[in-house]
Protein backbone atom coordinates (compact mmCIF):
# COMPACT_ATOMS: atom_id res chain seq x y z
CA UNK A 1 0.00 0.00 0.00
CA UNK A 2 2.58 2.39 -0.98
CA UNK A 3 2.10 6.42 -2.11
CA UNK A 4 2.70 4.90 -5.18
CA UNK A 5 0.71 2.04 -5.96
CA UNK A 6 -2.88 1.71 -7.99
CA UNK A 7 -3.93 -0.21 -4.55
CA UNK A 8 -3.11 2.76 -2.35
CA UNK A 9 -5.51 5.24 -5.03
CA UNK A 10 -7.76 2.65 -4.94
CA UNK A 11 -8.39 3.15 -1.50
CA UNK A 12 -8.01 6.89 -1.55
CA UNK A 13 -11.19 6.66 -4.21
CA UNK A 14 -12.91 4.52 -1.81
CA UNK A 15 -12.40 6.98 1.26
CA UNK A 16 -13.62 10.05 -0.71
CA UNK A 17 -16.76 8.48 -2.08
CA UNK A 18 -17.73 7.34 1.83
CA UNK A 19 -16.49 10.15 3.68
CA UNK A 20 -18.73 12.67 1.29
CA UNK A 21 -22.02 10.12 0.75
CA UNK A 22 -21.95 9.87 4.95
CA UNK A 23 -23.71 12.86 7.16
CA UNK A 24 -21.17 15.72 8.30
CA UNK A 25 -21.37 14.55 11.82
CA UNK A 26 -19.51 11.40 11.52
CA UNK A 27 -17.52 11.61 8.47
CA UNK A 28 -14.60 11.57 11.27
CA UNK A 29 -15.47 8.25 11.61
CA UNK A 30 -14.99 7.22 7.93
CA UNK A 31 -11.45 8.49 8.25
CA UNK A 32 -10.78 6.82 11.56
CA UNK A 33 -12.39 3.49 10.08
CA UNK A 34 -9.61 4.20 6.79
CA UNK A 35 -6.62 4.69 9.08
CA UNK A 36 -7.08 1.71 10.97
CA UNK A 37 -7.78 -0.35 7.61
CA UNK A 38 -4.81 1.38 6.21
CA UNK A 39 -2.24 0.82 9.25
CA UNK A 40 -3.76 -3.25 10.03
CA UNK A 41 -2.85 -3.65 5.83
CA UNK A 42 0.80 -1.99 6.40
CA UNK A 43 1.42 -3.01 9.51
CA UNK A 44 -1.05 -5.57 11.36
CA UNK A 45 1.95 -7.24 13.47
CA UNK A 46 2.81 -4.15 15.14
CA UNK A 47 -0.79 -2.42 15.58
CA UNK A 48 -0.75 -2.55 19.49
CA UNK A 49 2.17 -0.15 19.75
CA UNK A 50 0.34 2.49 18.21
CA UNK A 51 -2.71 1.83 20.18
CA UNK A 52 -0.88 1.68 23.42
CA UNK A 53 0.70 5.05 22.90
CA UNK A 54 -2.78 6.47 21.88
CA UNK A 55 -4.00 4.96 25.04
CA UNK A 56 -1.58 5.94 27.58
CA UNK A 57 -1.32 9.65 26.40
CA UNK A 58 -5.04 10.10 25.70
CA UNK A 59 -5.11 8.58 29.91
CA UNK A 60 -2.69 10.50 31.25
CA UNK A 61 -3.72 13.66 29.16
CA UNK A 62 -7.35 13.47 30.29
CA UNK A 63 -5.23 13.25 34.06
CA UNK A 64 -3.39 16.32 33.82
CA UNK A 65 -6.53 18.21 32.36
CA UNK A 66 -8.41 17.06 35.62
CA UNK A 67 -5.85 17.91 37.63
CA UNK A 68 -5.76 21.63 36.23
CA UNK A 69 -9.04 22.00 36.27
CA UNK A 70 -9.79 20.78 39.38
CA UNK A 71 -6.81 23.15 40.75
CA UNK A 72 -7.95 26.58 39.22
CA UNK A 73 -11.81 25.71 40.46
CA UNK A 74 -10.57 24.94 43.73
CA UNK A 75 -8.23 28.38 44.23
CA UNK A 76 -11.04 29.88 42.50
CA UNK A 77 -13.66 28.53 45.63
CA UNK A 78 -10.84 29.69 48.13
CA UNK A 79 -9.82 32.72 46.75
CA UNK A 80 -10.92 34.53 50.01
CA UNK A 81 -9.79 32.00 52.60
CA UNK A 82 -6.26 30.89 51.46
CA UNK A 83 -3.64 33.36 51.51
CA UNK A 84 -1.11 33.64 49.09
CA UNK A 85 0.96 31.04 50.33
CA UNK A 86 -1.29 28.98 50.56
CA UNK A 87 -2.71 29.04 47.20
CA UNK A 88 1.16 28.63 46.08
CA UNK A 89 1.76 25.56 47.76
CA UNK A 90 -1.52 23.97 46.21
CA UNK A 91 -0.71 24.81 43.07
CA UNK A 92 2.74 23.63 43.46
CA UNK A 93 1.74 20.18 44.75
CA UNK A 94 -0.39 20.07 41.81
CA UNK A 95 2.22 20.75 39.41
CA UNK A 96 4.03 17.80 41.14
CA UNK A 97 1.46 15.67 40.19
CA UNK A 98 1.15 16.77 36.82
CA UNK A 99 4.86 16.27 36.60
CA UNK A 100 5.24 12.68 37.06
CA UNK A 101 1.80 12.35 35.47
CA UNK A 102 3.79 13.59 31.99
CA UNK A 103 7.14 12.23 33.41
CA UNK A 104 5.52 8.86 32.77
CA UNK A 105 4.13 8.86 29.52
CA UNK A 106 7.27 10.31 28.49
CA UNK A 107 9.44 7.54 29.53
CA UNK A 108 7.13 5.00 28.56
CA UNK A 109 6.55 5.84 25.22
CA UNK A 110 9.89 7.69 23.94
CA UNK A 111 11.24 4.01 25.86
CA UNK A 112 8.93 1.69 23.13
CA UNK A 113 10.47 4.00 20.38
CA UNK A 114 14.44 3.79 22.01
CA UNK A 115 13.96 -0.14 22.78
CA UNK A 116 12.63 -1.16 19.09
CA UNK A 117 15.12 1.19 17.43
CA UNK A 118 18.37 1.95 19.30
CA UNK A 119 18.46 -1.73 21.46
CA UNK A 120 20.03 -3.50 18.95
CA UNK A 121 22.54 -0.65 18.08
CA UNK A 122 23.50 0.49 21.50
CA UNK A 123 23.80 -2.95 22.68
CA UNK A 124 26.24 -4.12 19.90
CA UNK A 125 27.81 -0.99 20.64
CA UNK A 126 28.39 -1.55 23.98
CA UNK A 127 29.47 -5.51 23.52
CA UNK A 128 32.22 -4.32 20.78
CA UNK A 129 33.76 -1.65 23.53
CA UNK A 130 33.56 -4.44 25.83
CA UNK A 131 35.22 -6.78 24.24
CA UNK A 132 37.99 -4.44 23.11
CA UNK A 133 39.39 -4.56 26.37
CA UNK A 134 39.38 -8.35 27.04
CA UNK A 135 36.08 -8.69 27.84
CA UNK A 136 34.25 -11.53 26.28
CA UNK A 137 30.05 -10.11 26.54
CA UNK A 138 27.10 -10.76 24.08
CA UNK A 139 23.89 -9.32 24.52
CA UNK A 140 20.76 -10.71 23.19
CA UNK A 141 19.27 -8.83 20.03
CA UNK A 142 15.41 -7.93 19.32
CA UNK A 143 14.21 -9.60 15.93
CA UNK A 144 11.57 -6.97 15.61
CA UNK A 145 10.80 -4.51 12.63
CA UNK A 146 10.27 -0.85 13.47
CA UNK A 147 6.25 -0.40 13.37
CA UNK A 148 5.04 1.86 10.62
CA UNK A 149 5.44 5.37 11.19
CA UNK A 150 6.69 4.86 15.09
CA UNK A 151 8.95 8.33 15.26
CA UNK A 152 6.35 10.40 13.69
CA UNK A 153 3.47 9.22 15.84
CA UNK A 154 5.25 8.97 19.19
CA UNK A 155 6.41 12.89 18.23
CA UNK A 156 3.21 13.93 17.81
CA UNK A 157 1.37 12.46 20.47
CA UNK A 158 4.18 13.21 23.05
CA UNK A 159 3.90 16.86 21.06
CA UNK A 160 0.30 17.21 22.34
CA UNK A 161 0.63 15.80 25.85
CA UNK A 162 2.97 18.37 26.74
CA UNK A 163 0.28 21.31 25.12
CA UNK A 164 -1.97 19.63 27.38
CA UNK A 165 0.51 20.17 30.56
CA UNK A 166 1.52 23.86 29.38
CA UNK A 167 -2.48 24.02 28.90
CA UNK A 168 -2.51 25.38 25.77
CA UNK A 169 -4.62 23.07 24.65
CA UNK A 170 -7.72 20.84 26.43
CA UNK A 171 -7.62 16.95 26.18
CA UNK A 172 -9.58 15.19 24.03
CA UNK A 173 -12.28 13.52 25.67
CA UNK A 174 -13.11 11.03 23.08
CA UNK A 175 -10.80 8.44 22.46
CA UNK A 176 -11.40 7.64 18.88
CA UNK A 177 -11.05 11.26 17.78
CA UNK A 178 -7.93 11.20 19.52
CA UNK A 179 -7.10 8.03 17.57
CA UNK A 180 -7.69 9.35 14.58
CA UNK A 181 -5.06 12.26 15.35
CA UNK A 182 -2.51 9.73 16.30
CA UNK A 183 -3.16 7.42 12.93
CA UNK A 184 -4.57 9.63 10.23
CA UNK A 185 -3.47 7.63 7.22
CA UNK A 186 -2.01 10.35 4.72
CA UNK A 187 0.68 11.27 7.23
CA UNK A 188 1.61 8.19 9.33
CA UNK A 189 3.60 7.20 6.56
CA UNK A 190 6.73 9.55 6.99
CA UNK A 191 4.63 13.01 8.24
CA UNK A 192 4.62 15.74 8.68
CA UNK A 193 4.78 16.29 12.32
CA UNK A 194 1.23 18.00 13.09
CA UNK A 195 0.84 19.89 16.17
CA UNK A 196 -3.24 18.67 17.94
CA UNK A 197 -4.44 22.85 17.61
CA UNK A 198 -3.61 22.88 13.75
CA UNK A 199 -4.95 19.46 12.47
CA UNK A 200 -7.37 17.80 15.14
CA UNK A 201 -10.35 20.29 14.56
CA UNK A 202 -10.09 19.67 10.92
CA UNK A 203 -10.59 16.12 10.80
CA UNK A 204 -13.21 15.78 13.12
CA UNK A 205 -15.23 18.99 11.12
CA UNK A 206 -17.44 16.90 8.72
CA UNK A 207 -15.89 19.05 5.51
CA UNK A 208 -18.64 19.83 2.67
CA UNK A 209 -17.43 18.62 -1.15
CA UNK A 210 -15.76 21.03 -2.83
CA UNK A 211 -14.46 21.29 -6.45
CA UNK A 212 -11.50 23.46 -5.21
CA UNK A 213 -10.43 21.09 -2.91
CA UNK A 214 -10.60 18.06 -5.23
CA UNK A 215 -8.18 20.12 -8.30
CA UNK A 216 -5.77 21.59 -5.57
CA UNK A 217 -5.47 17.84 -4.01
CA UNK A 218 -5.04 16.42 -7.14
CA UNK A 219 -2.09 19.09 -8.07
CA UNK A 220 -0.40 18.15 -5.34
CA UNK A 221 -0.56 14.46 -5.75
CA UNK A 222 0.33 14.57 -9.23
CA UNK A 223 3.23 16.88 -8.98
CA UNK A 224 4.36 14.47 -5.48
CA UNK A 225 4.42 11.58 -7.64
CA UNK A 226 6.65 13.66 -10.41
CA UNK A 227 9.26 14.29 -8.41
CA UNK A 228 9.32 10.75 -6.64
CA UNK A 229 8.69 8.45 -9.32
CA UNK A 230 10.31 10.46 -12.37
CA UNK A 231 12.56 11.93 -10.80
CA UNK A 232 13.86 10.53 -7.31
CA UNK A 233 13.05 6.53 -8.51
CA UNK A 234 15.35 7.00 -11.66
CA UNK A 235 18.06 8.17 -9.59
CA UNK A 236 18.33 5.68 -7.07
CA UNK A 237 19.39 2.71 -9.55
CA UNK A 238 23.29 4.96 -10.20
CA UNK A 239 23.53 6.11 -6.72
CA UNK A 240 23.13 2.24 -5.40
CA UNK A 241 25.85 1.23 -8.10
CA UNK A 242 28.28 3.50 -7.11
CA UNK A 243 27.84 3.05 -3.19
CA UNK A 244 27.32 -0.99 -3.29
CA UNK A 245 31.30 -1.45 -4.35
CA UNK A 246 32.82 1.86 -3.80
CA UNK A 247 36.07 0.76 -4.26
CA UNK A 248 35.57 0.18 -8.07
CA UNK A 249 35.01 3.98 -8.53
CA UNK A 250 37.31 7.23 -7.92
CA UNK A 251 36.56 9.99 -5.92
CA UNK A 252 34.93 11.83 -8.58
CA UNK A 253 32.01 9.18 -8.80
CA UNK A 254 31.79 9.00 -4.90
CA UNK A 255 30.87 12.91 -5.08
CA UNK A 256 28.62 12.22 -8.01
CA UNK A 257 26.95 9.98 -5.76
CA UNK A 258 26.46 13.04 -2.80
CA UNK A 259 25.59 14.91 -5.37
CA UNK A 260 22.76 12.28 -6.84
CA UNK A 261 21.45 11.42 -3.51
CA UNK A 262 20.78 15.58 -2.56
CA UNK A 263 18.38 15.00 -5.51
CA UNK A 264 16.98 11.88 -5.00
CA UNK A 265 16.24 12.69 -0.94
CA UNK A 266 14.98 16.11 -1.62
CA UNK A 267 12.54 14.71 -4.33
CA UNK A 268 11.42 11.47 -2.79
CA UNK A 269 10.78 13.05 0.56
CA UNK A 270 9.06 15.93 -0.71
CA UNK A 271 7.30 13.91 -3.19
CA UNK A 272 5.72 11.99 -0.45
CA UNK A 273 4.96 14.94 1.71
CA UNK A 274 3.37 16.15 -1.77
CA UNK A 275 0.90 13.02 -2.27
CA UNK A 276 -0.05 12.74 1.66
CA UNK A 277 -1.23 16.30 1.57
CA UNK A 278 -2.81 15.92 -1.76
CA UNK A 279 -4.76 13.36 -0.38
CA UNK A 280 -5.74 15.28 2.86
CA UNK A 281 -6.44 18.11 0.89
CA UNK A 282 -9.31 16.50 -1.55
CA UNK A 283 -10.97 15.46 2.19
CA UNK A 284 -10.77 19.67 2.99
CA UNK A 285 -7.79 18.79 5.43
CA UNK A 286 -4.72 21.25 5.55
CA UNK A 287 -1.76 19.27 6.31
CA UNK A 288 1.32 21.35 7.21
CA UNK A 289 3.97 22.40 4.85
CA UNK A 290 6.89 20.62 5.10
CA UNK A 291 9.49 22.13 2.60
CA UNK A 292 9.89 25.34 1.29
CA UNK A 293 12.85 25.03 -1.37
CA UNK A 294 15.94 24.18 1.17
CA UNK A 295 18.22 24.44 -1.29
CA UNK A 296 17.71 28.25 -2.26
CA UNK A 297 18.77 28.54 1.42
CA UNK A 298 21.93 31.36 2.13
CA UNK A 299 22.70 29.58 5.57
CA UNK A 300 22.87 26.10 7.29
CA UNK A 301 19.93 27.79 9.71
CA UNK A 302 17.81 28.58 7.11
CA UNK A 303 18.36 25.72 4.87
CA UNK A 304 16.80 23.37 8.59
CA UNK A 305 14.08 25.68 8.52
CA UNK A 306 13.24 25.30 5.31
CA UNK A 307 13.89 21.73 5.42
CA UNK A 308 12.01 19.02 6.99
CA UNK A 309 9.91 22.28 8.76
CA UNK A 310 7.10 20.41 11.02
CA UNK A 311 10.53 17.90 12.98
CA UNK A 312 12.35 21.39 13.06
CA UNK A 313 9.09 22.95 15.04
CA UNK A 314 8.63 20.28 17.17
CA UNK A 315 12.55 20.30 18.52
CA UNK A 316 12.24 23.84 18.80
CA UNK A 317 8.91 23.98 20.57
CA UNK A 318 9.47 21.11 22.70
CA UNK A 319 13.48 20.79 23.28
CA UNK A 320 15.16 24.00 22.52
CA UNK A 321 13.27 26.18 24.43
CA UNK A 322 12.66 23.97 27.45
CA UNK A 323 16.33 23.79 26.96
CA UNK A 324 17.59 27.51 26.83
CA UNK A 325 14.79 28.78 29.53
CA UNK A 326 15.89 26.73 31.97
CA UNK A 327 17.37 27.93 34.93
CA UNK A 328 21.21 26.41 34.49
CA UNK A 329 21.15 28.11 30.57
CA UNK A 330 19.99 31.36 32.22
CA UNK A 331 22.41 31.18 34.75
CA UNK A 332 25.07 30.21 32.06
CA UNK A 333 23.64 33.16 29.45
CA UNK A 334 24.52 35.56 33.07
CA UNK A 335 27.74 34.42 33.81
CA UNK A 336 29.26 34.46 29.95
CA UNK A 337 27.87 38.00 29.38
CA UNK A 338 29.80 38.89 32.22
CA UNK A 339 33.26 36.73 31.17
CA UNK A 340 32.99 36.94 27.62
CA UNK A 341 31.03 39.31 26.50
CA UNK A 342 27.38 40.79 25.78
CA UNK A 343 27.56 38.73 22.54
CA UNK A 344 29.16 35.83 22.99
CA UNK A 345 27.47 35.44 26.60
CA UNK A 346 23.69 35.95 24.80
CA UNK A 347 24.58 33.71 22.31
CA UNK A 348 26.23 30.65 23.75
CA UNK A 349 23.20 29.43 25.75
CA UNK A 350 20.91 29.09 22.05
CA UNK A 351 24.23 27.57 20.24
CA UNK A 352 24.72 24.93 22.93
CA UNK A 353 20.95 24.21 22.65
CA UNK A 354 21.17 24.16 18.96
CA UNK A 355 23.98 21.73 19.21
CA UNK A 356 21.82 19.43 21.48
CA UNK A 357 19.12 19.59 19.26
CA UNK A 358 20.95 18.42 16.46
CA UNK A 359 22.47 15.44 18.09
CA UNK A 360 19.15 14.62 18.51
CA UNK A 361 18.03 14.69 15.25
CA UNK A 362 20.95 12.92 14.08
CA UNK A 363 20.19 10.32 16.51
CA UNK A 364 16.46 10.64 15.27
CA UNK A 365 17.49 9.46 11.89
CA UNK A 366 18.64 6.28 12.47
CA UNK A 367 20.51 3.35 14.93
CA UNK A 368 23.84 3.82 13.66
CA UNK A 369 27.35 5.81 14.63
CA UNK A 370 27.40 7.55 10.93
CA UNK A 371 23.71 9.52 11.68
CA UNK A 372 25.42 10.71 15.02
CA UNK A 373 28.11 11.74 13.04
CA UNK A 374 25.22 13.47 10.79
CA UNK A 375 24.08 15.07 13.72
CA UNK A 376 27.59 16.10 15.01
CA UNK A 377 27.96 18.35 11.94
CA UNK A 378 25.30 20.08 11.20
CA UNK A 379 25.22 21.18 14.99
CA UNK A 380 29.26 22.32 15.48
CA UNK A 381 28.30 24.08 11.92
CA UNK A 382 25.28 25.79 14.02
CA UNK A 383 26.91 25.87 16.98
CA UNK A 384 29.71 28.08 15.34
CA UNK A 385 27.40 30.06 12.55
CA UNK A 386 25.02 31.57 15.83
CA UNK A 387 28.20 31.98 18.45
CA UNK A 388 30.04 33.81 15.98
CA UNK A 389 27.06 35.77 14.39
CA UNK A 390 27.29 39.73 15.51
CA UNK A 391 31.04 39.57 14.70
CA UNK A 392 30.70 38.24 11.31
CA UNK A 393 28.10 40.79 10.66
CA UNK A 394 30.19 43.58 12.38
CA UNK A 395 33.22 42.90 10.28
CA UNK A 396 31.08 42.70 6.77
CA UNK A 397 30.08 45.94 7.59
CA UNK A 398 33.56 47.22 8.32
CA UNK A 399 34.76 45.73 5.31
CA UNK A 400 31.84 47.01 3.14
CA UNK A 401 30.93 43.57 1.79
CA UNK A 402 27.25 44.33 -0.31
CA UNK A 403 25.87 41.18 1.85
CA UNK A 404 22.65 41.89 0.16
CA UNK A 405 23.78 41.95 -3.66
CA UNK A 406 23.50 38.90 -6.05
CA UNK A 407 26.66 37.80 -6.24
CA UNK A 408 26.81 37.43 -2.85
CA UNK A 409 23.78 35.93 -2.27
CA UNK A 410 24.73 33.31 -4.71
CA UNK A 411 27.98 32.74 -2.59
CA UNK A 412 26.16 32.14 0.35
CA UNK A 413 23.40 29.21 -1.21
CA UNK A 414 27.31 27.53 -2.36
CA UNK A 415 28.72 27.42 0.33
CA UNK A 416 25.26 26.40 2.58
CA UNK A 417 25.33 23.56 -0.40
CA UNK A 418 28.53 22.58 0.60
CA UNK A 419 27.73 22.17 4.17
CA UNK A 420 24.89 20.35 3.27
CA UNK A 421 26.65 17.80 0.95
CA UNK A 422 29.16 17.33 3.63
CA UNK A 423 26.48 16.15 5.74
CA UNK A 424 24.91 13.99 3.39
CA UNK A 425 28.04 11.39 3.39
CA UNK A 426 27.04 10.45 6.56
CA UNK A 427 23.69 9.76 5.63
CA UNK A 428 24.83 7.53 2.58
CA UNK A 429 27.86 5.79 4.38
CA UNK A 430 27.70 2.40 5.88
CA UNK A 431 29.29 3.62 9.17
CA UNK A 432 30.98 6.72 10.71
CA UNK A 433 34.64 5.79 9.76
CA UNK A 434 33.13 4.76 6.16
CA UNK A 435 31.89 8.96 5.68
CA UNK A 436 35.59 10.23 6.48
CA UNK A 437 36.90 7.90 4.28
CA UNK A 438 34.16 8.76 1.10
CA UNK A 439 35.00 12.55 2.26
CA UNK A 440 38.66 12.28 1.76
CA UNK A 441 38.84 9.87 -1.27
CA UNK A 442 36.63 12.66 -3.14
CA UNK A 443 39.16 15.34 -2.02
CA UNK A 444 42.29 13.83 -2.89
CA UNK A 445 41.30 11.09 -5.55
CA UNK A 446 38.85 13.56 -7.42
CA UNK A 447 39.37 13.53 -11.66
CA UNK A 448 36.30 15.34 -12.55
CA UNK A 449 37.66 15.17 -15.93
CA UNK A 450 35.98 11.41 -16.55
CA UNK A 451 32.46 13.26 -16.04
CA UNK A 452 33.00 13.86 -19.78
CA UNK A 453 34.05 10.12 -20.95
CA UNK A 454 31.51 8.73 -23.01
CA UNK A 455 30.92 5.63 -20.80
CA UNK A 456 30.83 7.38 -17.78
CA UNK A 457 27.63 7.38 -16.93
CA UNK A 458 26.77 4.05 -19.05
CA UNK A 459 28.69 2.51 -16.19
CA UNK A 460 26.51 3.34 -13.27
CA UNK A 461 23.84 2.43 -15.24
CA UNK A 462 22.50 6.21 -16.71
CA UNK A 463 21.45 6.11 -19.72
CA UNK A 464 21.23 8.86 -22.65
CA UNK A 465 17.31 8.81 -22.43
CA UNK A 466 17.39 9.03 -18.57
CA UNK A 467 19.95 12.32 -18.73
CA UNK A 468 16.98 14.09 -21.14
CA UNK A 469 14.27 13.12 -19.08
CA UNK A 470 16.46 13.85 -15.69
CA UNK A 471 17.16 16.74 -17.36
CA UNK A 472 14.31 18.29 -18.44
CA UNK A 473 12.31 17.10 -14.99
CA UNK A 474 14.77 19.12 -12.98
CA UNK A 475 14.50 22.34 -15.16
CA UNK A 476 10.42 21.50 -14.56
CA UNK A 477 11.20 21.44 -10.88
CA UNK A 478 13.57 24.37 -10.79
CA UNK A 479 11.63 27.07 -12.49
CA UNK A 480 8.70 26.27 -10.45
CA UNK A 481 10.92 26.71 -7.24
CA UNK A 482 12.08 29.70 -8.47
CA UNK A 483 8.80 31.55 -9.29
CA UNK A 484 7.88 30.36 -5.90
CA UNK A 485 10.43 31.55 -4.46
CA UNK A 486 10.66 34.64 -5.87
CA UNK A 487 6.70 35.63 -5.80
CA UNK A 488 5.82 33.74 -2.50
CA UNK A 489 2.97 32.15 -3.88
CA UNK A 490 1.98 28.60 -5.05
CA UNK A 491 2.02 27.31 -8.26
CA UNK A 492 -1.61 26.26 -7.85
CA UNK A 493 -2.41 29.84 -7.40
CA UNK A 494 -0.73 30.66 -10.75
CA UNK A 495 -3.10 27.72 -11.90
CA UNK A 496 -5.87 29.37 -10.67
CA UNK A 497 -6.10 32.56 -12.18
CA UNK A 498 -5.45 31.03 -15.54
CA UNK A 499 -8.83 29.23 -18.17
CA UNK A 500 -9.83 25.91 -16.68
CA UNK A 501 -9.07 24.38 -19.88
CA UNK A 502 -5.26 25.62 -19.58
CA UNK A 503 -5.37 24.28 -15.76
CA UNK A 504 -6.23 20.52 -17.14
CA UNK A 505 -4.20 20.48 -19.78
CA UNK A 506 -1.46 21.25 -17.54
CA UNK A 507 -2.73 18.98 -14.69
CA UNK A 508 -3.20 15.71 -17.79
CA UNK A 509 0.28 16.90 -19.07
CA UNK A 510 1.17 16.17 -15.47
CA UNK A 511 -0.40 12.48 -14.97
CA UNK A 512 0.41 11.73 -18.83
CA UNK A 513 4.62 12.40 -17.60
CA UNK A 514 4.03 10.15 -14.77
CA UNK A 515 2.95 7.25 -16.42
CA UNK A 516 5.06 7.59 -19.87
CA UNK A 517 7.85 8.23 -18.17
CA UNK A 518 7.53 7.45 -14.08
CA UNK A 519 9.87 4.32 -13.19
CA UNK A 520 6.97 1.47 -11.90
CA UNK A 521 6.21 -1.78 -13.32
CA UNK A 522 8.12 -5.31 -14.15
CA UNK A 523 12.17 -4.82 -14.83
CA UNK A 524 12.40 -1.43 -13.17
CA UNK A 525 13.97 -0.52 -9.57
CA UNK A 526 10.99 1.73 -8.08
CA UNK A 527 11.99 2.02 -4.23
CA UNK A 528 10.04 2.35 -1.08
CA UNK A 529 10.18 6.26 0.02
CA UNK A 530 13.18 6.72 2.09
CA UNK A 531 11.64 8.16 5.05
CA UNK A 532 8.99 4.86 5.90
CA UNK A 533 11.45 3.44 7.78
CA UNK A 534 11.00 5.94 10.24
Amino acid sequence: MTFTSITFFAFVLLTLILYYAMPKKIRWVILLLASVVFYSLCSLKYIAFIVFTALSTYLCAGWIDSISRKTKLKVKAKKAEWSREEKKAFKDKATTKKRLIIALVLVVNFGILFVLKYYNFLSGSLATLLNSIGLNVSFPTLGLLLPLGISFYTFQTMGYIIDVYREKTPAETNFFKFFLFVSFFPQIVQGPISVYDDLAPQLYEGHKLEYKNIKYGFELIIWGLFKKMVIADRLVGPMNTILHDKSKFGGEFILLAVLIYSIQLYMDFSGGIDVARGVAQMLGINLTENFKRPYFSKTIGEYWRRWHISLGAWMKNYVFYPITMSKGFLKLGQKTKKSLGRNIGKALPGSIATFIVFMLIGIWHGANWKYVGFGLWNGLILFISNLFQAPIASLSAKLKIRTKSFSFRIIQMIRTFIIVLIGYYFDIADSFKDALVMIKRSVTDLHLGNWTEPKCFENIGFTAFDGYILAFSLLVVFVFSLYQEKKQIQVRDFLEDQSIWFQWAVLLIGLMSVIIFGVYGPGTSASEFVYMQF
